[in-house]
């Protein structure tokens, strides 16, 4: 594929307006809807082959997720499109101020293989919604995913307007190569760096989703049970590999035995006795993580799982205990279903720690503690996150997910998505009926100097 040739032909089809109208942009997303629900075995079975996903767990993750992205978007998506009227200053008598929402033009969407379908084509209903034209680049780590996305994607969309660049290394620097108008990329902080500086060179607006070290803090008035069971849920959901799993864990030292103990026995609930013969609990992505993940389980730490086949590149659910800052797990994302218990004493001095690392993407805190829960909201900086409860901040539609600082700068879901692809006009709509002159040259008039001072105070 000519990808020089394919961004030409998108940016005039663009610069057609065929994008632009209503009827259109509610027409494709319709289509979109539909081939989701044509090709739902299509992604289910490549998923598997990628993962060893549970088809539940790919709905519930991935293509319900995507649907249900679709159907707001279908729902809002005329109200979204209005210009907005806003007040007009005195000074500007007599005239009509609106925000007027456009699009972009041509979007490059690079998505990562941890959540192929949702990470890739979620974006892709925003700027669907927002009027452009896109090229969607899915990931090569999850090969049979992302042939299922460009055969969905090339049996429902005319290219010039919506076209899928499968490829690895090679393929994504030639993209980034050409000029677009916005870029929306999810994967790593390393990768985040290379696609802004690539964006920097035409001054295109990135929108980054990234990642992090998310802290899941855990102190002695939680309810440890429940704790453990949605700590359990989003720690090793995906087998770990998900941008907002808790990373590591912060409990308060007096219920460590407790909730460890807890975190064991939820294990085995969810996952079986002997997880890795689980046919519902999945795989590393490829050899070259499961070797790094490997590499981050200290057998003296450990206290749960531990386990691996590295034939079918499995790591069973693992907790490691009494790790601390200085440990080779915290170092790096994790990625992977290992989980680092921390301690803590003071909820102070746990906070003041927390302000001096990286914000991370999410953040995670059990407690029935009203001033814990303040101090969590009102002091640290993070993405997004939950009281209580853990990942599920994402799936909704009625609020914008991403990140902060080095774990990312924009946001989409919802109505944050169509944002993410539009650019919102202020138009200022002067009335010609009348000229105050006060604003022209020669400044002699005290009047007008007065009459200035009334009107900008």
């Amino acid at each position: 594929m000519d990808i020089q040739e394919l961004v030409r032909a998108q940016r005039a089809y663009f610069l057609s307006s065929a994008t632009r109208p209503y009827a259109f942009r509610m027409e494709q997303l319709k289509k979109l809807q539909r081939a989701l629900q044509t090709n739902e075995k299509l992604l289910e079975q490549a998923m598997y082959q990628d993962f060893r996903k549970a088809p539940m767990e790919v709905y519930m993750c991935e293509t319900g997720m995507v649907l249900e992205e679709v159907r707001f978007h279908l729902k809002h998506l005329k109200g979204w499109m209005r210009e907005r009227a806003v007040p007009t200053p005195l000074a500007q008598f007599h005239a009509k101020s609106f925000v007027s929402p456009e699009p972009y033009g041509v979007a490059l969407i690079i998505s990562p293989w941890n959540y192929p379908v949702q990470l890739c084509l979620s974006p892709l209903v925003g700027a669907i919604s927002g009027g452009n034209c896109a090229i969607v680049k899915p990931s090569a780590y999850a090969p049979a995913t992302s042939a299922a996305i460009a055969k969905l994607i090339a049996e429902t969309f005319d290219p010039r307007y919506i076209a899928a660049v499968e490829g690895g290394r090679a393929e994504n620097s030639a993209l980034l190569s050409q000029r677009f108008d916005t870029i929306f990329f999810t994967g790593s902080v390393a990768v985040g760096k290379v696609v802004m500086e690539a964006a920097a060179k035409n001054l295109t607006p990135v929108t980054l989703e990234l990642g992090g070290k998310s802290p899941c803090i855990v102190d002695r008035t939680a309810n440890l049970k429940l704790a453990a069971r949605r700590i359990v849920f989003g720690k090793y959901l995906n087998c770990g590999q998900t941008c907002v799993a808790p990373d590591f864990l912060l409990c308060e030292r007096s219920i460590r035995d407790e909730l460890i103990a807890e975190l064991k026995a939820q294990i085995t609930t969810q996952f079986g006795t002997v997880p890795l013969e689980n046919k519902n609990y999945g795989k590393i992505i490829n050899e070259k993580h499961f070797k790094r993940i490997f590499g981050l389980i200290d057998p003296a730490k450990v206290v749960a799982g531990g386990e691996t086949n590295e034939e079918t590149l499995q790591i069973a659910p693992t907790i490691l205990n009494n790790v601390t800052f200085e440990d080779p797990v915290m170092q790096e994302e994790i990625f992977g279903p290992i989980l680092p218990v921390l301690i803590f004493d003071d909820f102070d001095e746990l906070v003041l720690t927390l302000k001096n690392r990286p914000k991370p993407l999410a953040l995670y805190l059990f407690s029935n503690d009203n001033a814990h829960r303040k101090r969590v909201n009102e002091e640290l900086s993070y993405g997004g996150g939950c009281m209580n409860d853990t990942v599920i901040h994402l799936a909704t539609t009625e609020m914008g997910f991403g990140g902060v600082g080095e774990s990312g700068m924009g946001s989409y879901h919802g109505k944050p998505g169509f944002d993410a692809f539009s650019h919102h006009k202020s138009i200022v709509d002067k009335k010609t009926w009348l000229d105050l002159p006060m604003r022209y040259q020669p400044y002699t008039s005290h009047l007008y100097e007065k009459m200035l001072h009334f009107f900008l105070k």
